[in-house]
């Protein structure tokens, strides 16, 4: 399932361990046949995306899969190509519903193929293909690409002293150097991975799959993209649910706000469970047990710590796999057992956590591209700060509002400064005016995608119905409650929308 949007240097990408663990066909599924007829609404420079015939090909035992074309560039159609990295259930009777686990930079592909079960209910697979897809930029989908995996053991290795401006400018220079590789490596794409651009993408294999509306689920970043695509093609909306939303109103600075704010809470709320529970290395009250944490992560960030493998573990690894487990409150347990070893002296479940979110197998493979993916999307999205004034005001307001982690998620404005390409977006509120129902979801615990994000989205888009669940953790279809499922099911399976206001 996917992840922060965080920018600071501890977290370049926040999906990972918990996304992993989301982490042949037969006959033609519904969508092989003939596709609806977009002559008035596609320009004649797309139309032959739209009517391209595809392959579905069996693939990975029991799935089918699909290479989409699209335009690189949305404003030079008849340029250069990329292809889109499509994969589906087959089975369904009721067409096709296309889905996005987050990220930036996380792989729907993998979803399907790794975790549909997980991911979506009996009920809904037998109802629908559940398409997954590789947004560009992403994995099989012209990949950004930068770092060899010894060279991403050695960056994640390597810290930097922000309280100087020495260390700032120590980080700004290695940001530029690994810019410079992401552009020599990736080419052209790397300035067209934006979310825009993605989810034109989503409205041409909507077409490829021959459905007149597209059915949508998506997930954390996965709302924005959705949001993005209800506000561009409003009347091509068909059933969407929008879960773990994103304010799309809201700049870098201000999402990297909520979110510290976000983990803070879910640390008090994470230890408040430690200590009810036997075996917690954190004693006296909420508040004491914090500071030990804080305590910890001061020790390492003055003298990092090794692991069993010999690597360093710097402040900005250990705080990752510290986050890693705070996205859902199943995996506490995990973090009370790495929490217990660290303060010992062993940082190694940490190490593992921390290489679990950076999809780094134990013998030093790397797969996937979530970190540079994610770099490159938002440095597109989001005009960021990055004149050190700025980013040590900005960087203040995040230790004010989370002491433990806001130290460690400033100073995101260091990674886009010299980036290749300039943003192709502002932040401003979307309405979708004219599309059918939205399902937007919010968790009351979610660190990642606070609640009042999805009061927000939810507020601005025109037909929006909002189901709120009470809990922890990163989003809540389907692993929330029944009364979740049931709402989300009806809606795609039976077409009854949740009331606004719904509460599970």
């Amino acid at each position: 399932m996917p992840r922060t949007r965080t920018t600071g240097r501890a977290l370049m990408a926040g999906i990972g361990a918990l996304a992993a663990l989301l982490a042949g066909c037969a006959a033609p599924a519904p969508g092989n046949g003939t596709k609806t007829d977009l002559s008035a609404e596609v320009a004649q420079e797309l139309r032959p995306y739209y009517d391209q015939q595809v392959d579905w090909e069996r693939c990975e035992g029991r799935f089918q899969c699909a290479q989409v074309e699209v335009p690189l560039d949305y404003a030079e159609p008849g340029g250069e190509r990329i292809k889109i990295a499509t994969i589906r259930t087959t089975g369904g009777s009721e067409g096709s519903i296309l889905v996005n686990p987050g990220g930036p930079g996380a792989s729907g592909y993998d979803l399907v193929r790794d975790g549909v079960e997980m991911q979506t209910t009996d009920k809904l697979r037998g109802s629908y293909n559940i398409v997954g897809f590789d947004p560009r930029g992403i994995k099989r989908s012209a990949p950004v690409t930068c770092l060899t995996d010894e060279e991403r053991d050695a960056a994640r290795q390597v810290d930097y002293d922000i309280d100087t401006d020495e260390g700032i400018a120590e980080a700004v220079e290695d940001a530029a150097e690994l810019a410079a590789k992401c552009a020599r490596k990736t080419g052209p794409v790397l300035g067209h991975v934006d979310t825009l651009s993605a989810a034109r993408d989503m409205d041409i294999l909507r077409a490829v799959l021959g459905e007149d509306r597209l059915d949508y689920l998506g997930w954390s970043y996965g709302t924005f993209l959705g949001a993005q695509y209800a506000e561009l093609f409003p009347k091509r909306v068909g059933r969407m649910v929008l879960d773990g939303a994103m304010d799309p109103a809201l700049g870098g600075h201000e999402l990297t706000l909520g979110q510290a704010a976000g983990f803070e809470q879910a640390l008090r709320s994470y230890v408040e469970s430690c200590q009810a529970g036997p075996g917690c290395p954190l004693t006296g009250t909420v508040d004491e047990a914090v500071g030990q944490v804080r305590q910890l992560l001061k020790a390492v960030e003055e003298s990092p710590m090794t692991a069993d493998d010999g690597r360093l573990v710097p402040v900005n690894t250990f705080v990752s796999g510290l986050i890693t487990p705070l996205y859902d409150d199943k995996y506490w347990p995990t973090l009370t057992s790495a929490l217990s070893s660290a303060l010992q002296g062993d940082p190694s479940p940490m190490l593992w956590l921390a290489d679990a979110s950076a999809q780094r197998h134990e013998n030093g493979n790397y797969t996937g591209n979530t970190t540079f993916a994610f770099t490159a999307v938002n440095c597109l999205d989001y005009p960021m700060a990055s004149d050190l004034p700025t980013m040590r005001k900005e960087a203040a307001e995040l230790e004010k509002v989370s002491p433990t982690f806001g130290r460690y998620l400033a100073y995101g404005g260091t990674t886009c400064q010299n980036w290749p390409h300039e943003p192709v977006r502002k932040p401003a509120p979307v309405s979708a005016e004219g599309a059918g129902p939205i399902v937007v979801i919010g968790t009351t615990g979610d660190p990642a995608t606070p609640y009042a994000w999805a009061e927000s989205l939810a507020g601005q888009l025109s037909s929006a119905s909002l189901v709120t669940f009470k809990g922890e953790g990163h989003t809540a279809y389907p692993r929330g409650n029944s009364c979740v499922q049931d709402a989300v099911d009806s809606y795609f399976v039976d077409g009854t929308v949740p009331a606004d206001g719904t509460t599970c």
